[in-house]
């Protein structure tokens, strides 16, 4: 019996063969060919909300993780006109607080599917080159923590670039806020430093062309002459440990008198304040010498610190900013709002009854 030749395998449809994609990133199209639906189908399975059976979504998901296919953001957004970026300004001297506040709006952005960039912002030249720089990135909208002029505000405006301004705000010109307002904390603290026998006071300022500064120095001076409670010497810092070291030595050589408190207007001034205070002065901090501050930044609640502090609620007021913002991207037509939140008197171990 004569052997019969091998059965060759029929060629294979040509229009179903999967080129192998070497060397470049796989689109969308690939991923269609693949699952064997139309690009469009593709695409409506990694728009949030789109309307699509999960059968196909199914489908073009196994093939999209065969292919290790993702969509391509700046495709997308030239298509939708949106570069899905948000430039959040900071201040260049950094305060400690910052971080936590970078975290928390870059995570509220992500869960909106947007993407921070970050800007430092010293001056204002600093503001006019990052404006011009946040324009060439075609950002969706600024969260701005950091000085900017009404004069650069309007460039913004005029470019239909919406902006939230976190905790700083222009009092006489329309705009978009989020902001701590600790006045009621400020006033508590006060009181009790006057309940503990206090009557002469020093503080420690920021910058003083810092509005958080300037609204936080206010709320101190008058709630100390409320309070029976002489503001014996000011100081100015710059928001950095150091400064408030350098501004207890300073408070020293004043020739009005040892204060029995000193406020500090950040936490990494108090607590500098209070590691000179006892390594250099040695004095007992607070049996000699009570000291306080603002934000409620985590190190400020070390053993050796515990200091009495106006904790501000940065999730919330993160989780703010951010909604404020997409709602003004999607919506440039929104009229501006602010929204004002109350701190958190966090007590410690930084005051006591003042020395007879």
């Amino acid at each position: 019996m004569a052997n019969n030749p091998r059965k060759k395998n029929p060629p294979e449809d040509e229009s179903k063969v999967i080129p192998l994609i070497k060397g470049r990133r796989a689109t969308s199209y690939d991923v269609a060919r693949l699952a064997g639906v139309s690009q469009s189908a593709v695409s409506r399975c990694f728009k949030p909300g789109s309307s699509i059976s999960g059968k196909m979504r199914e489908r073009v998901m196994k093939a999209a993780k065969e292919l290790e296919y993702q969509p391509n953001a700046i495709a997308r957004g030239l298509i939708t006109q949106r570069s899905n970026l948000v430039a959040v300004l900071v201040s260049g001297r950094l305060n400690l607080y910052y971080p936590e506040v970078l975290f928390k709006i870059t995570e509220e952005l992500s869960a909106a599917g947007l993407r921070a960039l970050l800007f430092t912002v010293d001056s204002e030249d600093d503001a006019d080159m990052v404006i011009e720089q946040a324009w060439q990135f075609q950002v969706d909208g600024v969260i701005s923590a950091s000085h900017m002029s009404k004069e650069q505000y309007a460039v913004l405006e005029k470019r239909q670039i919406p902006v939230v301004f976190f905790n700083r705000y222009f009092a006489d010109h329309p705009n978009t806020v989020v902001y701590c307002d600790p006045s009621e904390q400020v006033e508590e603290v006060v009181k009790q430093l006057s309940d503990l026998g206090h009557r002469n006071a020093s503080m420690i300022t920021g910058p003083s062309a810092n509005m958080v500064s300037r609204e936080r120095a206010r709320l101190v001076e008058t709630s100390l002459k409320r309070n029976g409670i002489e503001l014996i010497s000011t100081v100015q810092g710059d928001f950095t440990y150091e400064s408030g070291a350098a501004g207890l030595q300073e408070i020293q050589l004043h020739g009005s008198g040892a204060p029995t408190v000193i406020i500090c207007v950040n936490d990494m001034m108090a607590m500098g304040c209070m590691d000179e205070a006892r390594s250099v002065l040695e004095l007992d901090v607070p049996k000699d010498l009570s000291i306080v501050g603002f934000d409620g930044i985590g190190m400020s609640q070390f053993s050796s610190y515990e200091l009495t502090t106006i904790r501000q609620p940065i999730g919330r007021m993160s989780e703010s900013a951010v909604r404020m913002i997409t709602e003004r991207v999607e919506r440039p037509d929104q009229s501006h709002e602010k929204r004002v939140f109350e701190g958190a008197v966090i007590p410690g171990g930084s005051i006591a009854r003042a020395p007879t």
